[in-house]
């Protein structure tokens, strides 16, 4: 399928490199580690050594010093080629939290270390069993001793844990009941999570899924972490990670536009080339339709994406921009993997053709990071102004 004309224009050299560097990994890469269910460590090496998760890192630090933008071409390009972003995109979006609220001494202590690869900034700890996506209600604490926070809790979904060596991580610092908003009393840490493994205060325990996302579960057990390494001002975390997770919508939507472009490639060559009953299948518009309302719905979501990028970059507001990218984005994805299974056949069902790899990776993002139907209710308050659906 010929795209040109469609696709955007925006960081084309970056794009390119990041293609010729996917082409090293193709799909029997990608399904003999979904298979074991391992980490694409070679692949995240690559990129590293490329400095392609240092993008959003200021020059000064070792970086490039680019906006959200380039890192939303290199997730988007990653996807479209049929490789997996999630194995080290948290490195994007958990960055702009440390680099809009982190100390002129953290962002020393961490960002070299961080662009250079020395270090790897994967975990986000905030989801916990009882809370879900209601962030306010977590009970992991950090009580203040001297110039120490000693952390209990547990996080759940912490994608890559076991591979990052540090975690963002947000802990309640002032019970919920001693505070007037109960978005109030949250602090954001830097934890040196290898540390703190070595010391038996972190134990980390893998969940099985039906993706290969490296997915994990945190126990905190008195958990010392030093009070420098406190993200801006206690109590106010919850605003710090907010930024975090416009930013981790936004990139994850931009994943999804590549996931759907490649879907929508593999679907369109195949409606080319087989042939039944002695013509193409993409002469029948049963085929042929549903391909193309998929791309038009990819197009759509790849607009709404751009949007919320570009007023990110400006330092806009972008919590509904970065909700309906997300949403839309995903959809598409959802809606075009389906249509290239269904133009597959019993074929699309074989692993070495990389649909069902790629459809099972796509269906996350119906439900993570924030589930579609929690979009649906921000943006009928926030937007719409309509009453509040849920009864907190």
């Amino acid at each position: 399928m010929i795209l040109s004309r469609f696709e955007m224009d925006d960081h084309v050299e970056i794009r390119e490199g990041v293609q010729r560097l996917c082409v090293q990994f193709d799909n029997e890469y990608w399904r003999k580690l979904d298979e074991f269910r391992a980490y694409p460590v070679e692949f995240v090496n690559a990129l590293t050594k490329a400095g392609y998760l240092s993008v959003l890192v200021p020059e000064t630090y070792g970086g490039s010093g680019l906006g959200l933008s380039a890192a939303a071409a290199i997730l988007e390009t990653i996807q479209s080629q049929g490789c997996n972003g999630a194995a080290c995109h948290a490195q994007m979006y958990i960055m702009g939290t440390i680099l809009r609220h982190g100390s002129v001494e953290q962002k020393g202590a961490f960002l070299p270390a961080i662009a250079s690869g020395e270090l790897r900034l994967q975990a986000f700890g905030v989801t916990e069993p009882d809370s879900g996506s209601d962030t306010t209600a977590i009970k992991t604490t950090a009580r203040r001793e001297g110039n120490e926070f000693i952390v209990n809790g547990q996080k759940i979904w912490t994608s890559r844990a076991e591979h990052s060596d540090l975690m963002l991580l947000l802990a309640r610092t002032t019970p919920r009941e001693a505070v007037d908003r109960k978005t109030e009393g949250l602090s954001t840490f830097i934890v040196d999570m290898r540390k703190a493994q070595d010391d038996g205060q972190l134990t980390i325990r893998p969940i099985r899924t039906m993706m290969n996302h490296s997915t994990t579960e945190v126990f905190f057990d008195n958990m010392r972490v030093p009070a420098a390494n406190l993200v801006g001002e206690e109590g106010k975390g919850f605003r710090y990670i907010l930024s975090g997770m416009n930013a981790e919508r936004i990139l994850i939507a931009a994943e999804c536009v590549g996931d759907a472009k490649w879907f929508l490639r593999k679907a369109t060559a195949y409606a080319r080339e087989r042939k039944v009953f002695g013509h193409a299948i993409g002469s029948n518009q049963g085929v042929a339709f549903p391909i193309a309302r998929a791309f038009a719905n990819m197009r759509a979501a790849e607009l709404m994406v751009h949007e919320a990028v570009s007023r990110y970059d400006s330092g806009e507001m972008v919590a509904a921009e970065a909700n309906m990218a997300k949403m839309l984005a995903a959809d598409s994805a959802w809606e075009a993997g389906n249509v290239c299974l269904q133009t597959h056949g019993g074929f699309g069902f074989a692993e070495g053709v990389g649909i069902e790899r790629k459809l099972r990776e796509a269906r996350l993002y119906q439900v993570a990071p924030v589930s579609t139907n929690l979009i649906l209710a921000y943006l009928a308050e926030h937007v719409l102004g309509m009453p509040r659906s849920y009864g907190v």
